[in-house]
């Protein structure tokens, strides 16, 4: 069986800006075998939040490539100047593209790489592979469409899977109705409602902020946005407070104790979490305040609640929406529910089962890098799962360019581990 240096399980935006920096290295004369797999059928970026209107929430400088690398080729600019839009992008005089044009350049980037991606298997089950007592492959299993399972081995894994819904325990109990599901899935599932009337948004996020905003604009819906705060907070994107997305700030939340970090995370966790556009609050604000002008109240903010339970019935899903202030609790029967409940990132742990007992406690170095016992040699590095000890900008796009040099460098020492001696051929595994 041949041996990848490297398999990336995942192809969205952080294993692409990997891709570019290992052909980085490839024009240098340092050429990897690197194999990208993705579970979809092709590439794809959060396409059922694809809103219209939607923008992004970060700058196009932080791109895949430009902080690391401003002349190359990856570049956002450079993707506008071959689409033939440069000039008229910048007569737009932002800083912030459309969610769409911003998924194509990812899409024109990651076309460049499809050489080197597998799409439409989805990995479920990383082995070890051992040879004289010590660990010397992992074992990569992947299942495409058909159900036919592929085995691949490597000397390095990267992780970058990104999150999976975070779903709340009131609603676990109807995770296969279809008429709840999560904003990861909007568009798609809302096209399968049949003619929804009435809508229930949880969470006061950008999404939930983005989704009301969509269902505002479909006529006949009616939307209760259920949130347990008392108000939509925006976004700081002051410039001292965006320092806190820079690499050498990565260094300073890595460098502080444990308990240090949390308080870091906690400190700015409202330049992403909960925390919308301030025009998108603007909006809704607007939406709320034409009601009490013309005295139809189409939709409900309902502030300070929270669903504490839920029930599937033939006419709708049943919420049990507590008062947070009153501990009032009332039923209301809804079409469909939308969860804008944010993600948990714990897929890796699911995947890596299998070599658990060789990475004491799931723990990164500062370089993305897992830990593992002397007779482990393979290195496995995650993308995205890494916030509690890297900081805020582990699951954001801002930090790309530089956490992909970091890999690239502790790559080339695995990469070393590997060089074949005179006295010890490599062994290939069938």
């Amino acid at each position: 069986m041949h041996i990848h240096d490297l398999i990336g399980i995942g192809f969205g935006p952080s294993n692409i800006a990997l891709a570019i920096a290992l052909d980085e290295q490839r024009q240098a004369g340092q050429a990897k075998d690197a194999l990208f797999i993705e579970r979809q059928p092709c590439f794809a970026w959060h396409p059922h939040m694809l809103l219209e209107n939607a923008h992004m929430q970060i700058s196009f400088l932080k791109d895949l490539v430009t902080p690391r690398n401003p002349g190359s080729r990856f570049s956002f600019l450079n993707y506008l100047h071959s689409k033939g839009r440069l000039q008229d992008f910048i007569n737009l005089q932002t800083f912030f593209p459309s969610r769409h044009e911003f998924n194509d350049y990812l899409s024109w980037t990651a076309s460049h790489f499809e050489h080197q991606c597998t799409y439409g298997e989805d990995v479920f089950e990383v082995l070890p592979e051992t040879d004289n007592d010590e660990v010397a492959y992992l074992r990569v299993r992947s299942r495409n469409e058909s159900g036919a399972v592929q085995e691949r081995l490597t000397r390095s894994l990267v992780i970058s899977v990104g999150g999976a819904p975070n779903v709340p325990e009131c609603f676990a109990g109807l995770k296969d109705d279809p008429r709840v599901f999560h904003s990861s899935h909007y568009l798609r599932e809302l096209a399968k409602q049949d003619a929804p009337k009435r809508i229930a948004v949880i969470g006061a996020g950008q999404s939930a902020a983005e989704i009301f905003l969509d269902l505002h604009g479909r006529e006949g819906v009616q939307v209760d946005l259920i949130s347990r705060a008392w108000a939509f907070k925006p976004s700081d994107d002051s410039p001292f407070v965006n320092e806190i997305f820079n690499p050498e700030y990565t260094d300073y939340v890595f460098n502080n104790p444990t308990g240090q970090r949390e308080a870091l995370l906690q400190e700015y966790k409202s330049t992403n979490y909960s925390a919308p556009d301030l025009a998108l609050i603007q909006e809704i604000y607007d939406v709320f305040y034409q009601q009490k002008v013309t005295g139809q109240a189409r939709h409900r903010f309902r502030r300070r609640h929270e669903v504490t339970g839920s029930e599937a019935g033939p006419e709708g899903v049943e919420l049990n929406v507590r008062d947070l202030e009153t501990g009032h609790t009332d039923i209301t029967r809804y079409d469909a529910v939308v969860l804008a409940t944010g993600y948990v990132r714990d897929t890796h742990k699911q995947l890596l089962a299998p070599v658990a007992d060789y990475l004491p406690e799931f723990a990164v170095n500062r370089h993305y890098q897992l830990y593992t016992k002397p007779e482990f040699k393979p290195a496995i590095f995650l993308q995205g799962s890494c916030e509690p000890t890297h900081g805020l900008s582990d699951t954001l796009l801002s930090i790309l360019a530089a956490r992909t040099s970091e890999i690239c460098d502790a790559l080339d020492q695995t990469t070393a581990l590997y060089a074949p001696s005179p006295c010890k051929q490599e062994v290939t595994i069938s």
